[in-house]
């Protein structure tokens, strides 16, 4: 399945497998004066091939290695014969063929191995010039692309809701919370959030903020718990009331003891 919004000079291509008429789960990529930002699932790899013949497209990025993010790089190469830039730590996980748990497989299928080139520290297009910025945290390699003149800020995953209730086991809270700060001190005007789940945040700073002052509410309602001998699965249920039922739906990968777990390895 896919779906296109336009945000002035932004387009947003939404993507997802479709299964019995149904969106099995929406990712995002964004397409702007030629430029290319993550390429989907393998899944829906030929949808968008078909909707990129309609465009112009020059070169393309890949924010991180995630098999929701890159599945559409072999083709997209081999279509339009394009360099696709990812950070250097993200480039041999891209050239390799990942292990999956089986929602993934379902959800986003298996990315074929891809040639992609270090990413520089700007990306040029015609008309605009992004600045590639490193933010660890959801993953290794993960950067954001950031177009200081419009205010755009082309952010991946590192940022996905104000209130975060699960992560993956390989997150770093105390990481993401660095690069969620970084990313607002940026001295542009505005700050346009484009997340790779679909969301375009207008003001920016503020879900930012507001993603950050929670989490560091919880890091100090989990710490004090630990304190008095709370073990994290305890941590958990009380004040989550047990774990999320995402946990069961991915395998354990995204789950709230991972968040609990986390918070307890950094300080907030």
């Amino acid at each position: 399945m896919i779906e296109v919004n336009d945000f002035g000079k932004v387009t947003q291509i939404r993507l997802s497998r479709e299964l019995n008429g149904n969106a099995v789960y929406w990712v995002s990529s964004y397409l702007v004066d030629g430029l290319l930002i993550d390429t989907g699932s393998d899944h829906t790899s030929d949808e968008l091939v078909s909707f990129l013949k309609t465009r112009k497209i020059k070169q393309a990025v890949n924010t991180h290695y995630h098999e929701d993010h890159i599945g559409g790089n072999k083709k997209i190469r081999e279509t339009f014969g394009i360099d696709i830039y990812a950070h250097r730590d993200s480039v041999p996980l891209i050239n390799s063929k990942p292990e999956l748990y089986p929602y993934q497989e379902i959800a986003f299928g298996y990315p074929e191995p891809s040639e992609v080139k270090i990413i520089p520290d700007t990306i040029e297009t015609g008309k605009y010039k992004f600045r590639v910025i490193e933010t660890p945290g959801h993953s290794r390699g993960h950067v954001v692309l950031m177009e200081m003149s419009e205010g755009w800020c082309f952010s991946g995953d590192i940022f996905v809701r104000e209130n975060i209730k699960y992560i993956r086991p390989e997150e770093n809270i105390g990481e993401q919370i660095e690069s969620m700060k970084m990313l607002y001190s940026l001295p542009s005007e505005k700050l346009v959030l484009f997340t790779a789940t679909g969301r375009v945040i207008e003001d920016g700073r503020k879900s930012l903020n507001e993603c950050v002052e929670n989490l560091n509410a919880l890091g100090k309602k989990v710490r004090e718990m630990s304190g008095k001998g709370k073990s994290p699965e305890e941590i958990m249920t009380a004040l989550f009331g047990g774990e999320h039922s995402f946990s069961q739906l991915t395998n354990g990968q995204f789950s709230t003891l991972n968040l609990v777990k986390s918070i307890l390895e950094v300080s907030l």
